[in-house]
């Protein structure tokens, strides 16, 4: 699952003006920008995060499963690690969770940090929820809490200038190793 390693390019020889920048190309970007993968409207039917838990762990990139909720990597990750952990109901507000499932997506949003940190140590976490189109949810339909690895210096010009992050490593391995430590109780919950 070995990718090679992006290659920044200089913007000499490039059209447009001239500058002082490498490109960093990062095509994959595009497909959310352009809306794919978005629902067409807020059905459980159209959701994302009711169509991963039905399949295979690898090609939905879950990391674990719960009782009431599940662990996804990010398709569109802020940073390398990025998680997402989602109730397995349809549900939009943090209010509609049952007291089990806010137990349950609690939990495994503290055990998701135990794990990055036993996989990749980061400096630190953002951890968020967006709750409704307002606020930020590119799904608003379906609840997801927000678990993102923090580094040092992890937040360089891509993301100001060029609205990109580079990643290091493919979506692939990087739930590998995240559901391998969490299935080997390297981080015990």
């Amino acid at each position: 699952m070995n990718e090679a390693a992006p290659v920044p390019e200089p913007a000499a020889g490039h059209p447009g003006v001239p500058d002082e920048f490498e490109r960093l190309w990062t095509p994959h970007r595009m497909v959310y920008v352009g809306g794919e993968n978005k629902p067409e409207d807020p059905s459980a039917e159209q959701c994302p995060f009711c169509r991963t838990p039905q399949g295979e762990d690898e090609a939905g990139l879950v990391v674990h499963r719960g009782r009431t909720a599940f662990v996804v990597l990010n398709l569109y990750p802020y940073n390398p690690g990025h998680l997402l952990v989602c109730p397995y109901r349809h549900v939009a507000d943090w209010t509609e969770l049952t007291d089990a499932e806010r137990t349950e997506v609690g939990d495994l949003t503290a055990q998701a940090m135990r794990v990055i940190r036993a996989v990749s140590g980061p400096d630190g976490f953002n951890l968020g929820m967006n709750q409704g189109a307002v606020a930020g949810a590119g799904i608003a339909a379906h609840l997801h809490q927000h678990v993102v690895p923090r580094w040092g210096g992890d937040a360089n010009f891509l993301p100001i200038i060029a609205r990109t992050k580079a990643l290091p490593e493919v979506l692939g391995r990087t739930r590998e190793l995240l559901a391998a430590a969490w299935g080997a109780g390297e981080a015990p919950c």
